[in-house]
């Protein structure tokens, strides 16, 4: 209700004059005193709340209240001037230029309806978790307010969730202190279930690899993305296995660990085996990350072989370690002849050790 309408409202008929009033000062009665601020909690203003000391008049309405959770002011000779017309007279005003007149009430927010709607309907027709989902609402959903007796919480007496068209239907008490009927609140709409999904700011090619500035978060409905969505963590350092254009949520079957050795690249070939390390130069025939199995061209030997990419630029060639030749020494010795003494220190000198 606006300031004009609260000046012009109407006064509500008064029960019967009180002349007591009139005479507070000479009976040694307290004097009524003018309040500058005044809250109600119903929808009129009655004398009680804009004086102190206003004795059995106290009931007698005068004014409408602001509309719920709103202040209206009247200017003091206004309030005065309603006071004589019930013959109330004395009242002390000081100072006072105006009242304010503020009208409590309870306050439902747009969050708090849309947090229980969620929870009304999660895991319904196939949704996940309430944090989750995105409503719309048939109709634009504003704050509620209420009287402030309705203190109780928000009950969910009925609730629907129709998985074809995504379509909800939800239903609410309020229970009101002062025993009144509760308050009821219905909402219908829309639910639709989002991930948290990484997002690419610029159109990627096969091969690249994802900077910071290449990745944003956003939340998408779920039914845009076949698979696992990839976190923007997940993404970064990472390089693409196809190409995906600008505004697309990344999937993590979209990822791989970035080559470390590239076609055609000349790469360190590195042999290892008990007692040996030896690096020689070769020219990588195909792409790899770490882990992966490449075959690599010896350029000394110019011959392929085949190793295991275990940095950038490098690749471990695995060498067998050669065991010794087994020692028969009863093939050409006769029983009753005495085997002479075998060196295997002598025998196996120019063949590499075993651990």
């Amino acid at each position: 209700m606006t300031v004009r309408s609260l000046f012009l409202a109407t006064a509500l008929l008064a029960a019967s004059a009180t002349p007591a009033l009139a005479q507070a000062a000479s009976d040694g009665i307290a004097v009524p005193t003018l309040r500058a601020n005044v809250t109600v909690t119903g929808d009129v203003v009655r004398i009680g709340d804009v004086i102190d000391n206003a004795g059995t008049a106290g009931g007698i309405a005068i004014y409408r209240a602001p509309d719920l959770g709103t202040t209206g002011s009247l200017p003091t000779a206004q309030v005065l001037g309603a006071l004589r017309a019930r013959q109330v007279i004395g009242v002390t005003t000081g100072d006072i230029k105006e009242v304010a007149v503020t009208r409590l009430a309870r306050t439902v927010e747009t969050r708090e309806i849309e947090l229980q709607v969620a929870r009304a309907i999660e895991h319904r027709g196939g949704l996940g978790d309430a944090a989750n989902l995105k409503l719309t609402f048939d109709r634009d959903t504003q704050d509620v307010r209420l009287e402030a007796s309705y203190t109780g919480a928000m009950q969910m007496v009925a609730s629907r969730f129709d998985s074809r068209n995504s379509h909800f239907d939800v239903s609410f008490e309020i229970a009101n202190e002062a025993a009144a009927a509760p308050a009821k609140l219905r909402f219908t709409g829309v639910a639709i279930e989002t991930v948290e999904a990484a997002v690419l700011m610029r159109d990627v090619e096969r091969g690249d690899i994802l900077k910071s500035a290449d990745v944003s978060v956003e939340r998408r409905p779920r039914s845009e993305i076949s698979g696992e969505a990839a976190s923007r963590d997940r993404a970064l350092g990472m390089q693409m296995r196809r190409g995906v254009r600008a505004g697309q949520p990344i999937k993590t079957a979209d990822l791989a660990k970035p080559d470390l050795v590239q076609r055609d690249q000349t790469v360190t070939l590195i042999f290892e085996s008990a007692g040996l390390y030896l690096t020689v130069r070769g020219k990588a025939l195909e792409n790899g990350t770490e882990g992966d199995v490449v075959n690599v061209l010896n350029l000394q030997s110019k011959r392929t072989v085949s190793g295991t990419v275990i940095g950038r630029g490098q690749v471990a060639i695995q060498v067998a370690t050669p065991r010794p030749p087994a020692t028969d020494t009863t093939a050409s010795i006769a029983p009753e002849e005495t085997p002479a003494a075998v060196s295997l220190t002598t025998q196996n000198a120019s063949q590499t050790p075993t651990e």
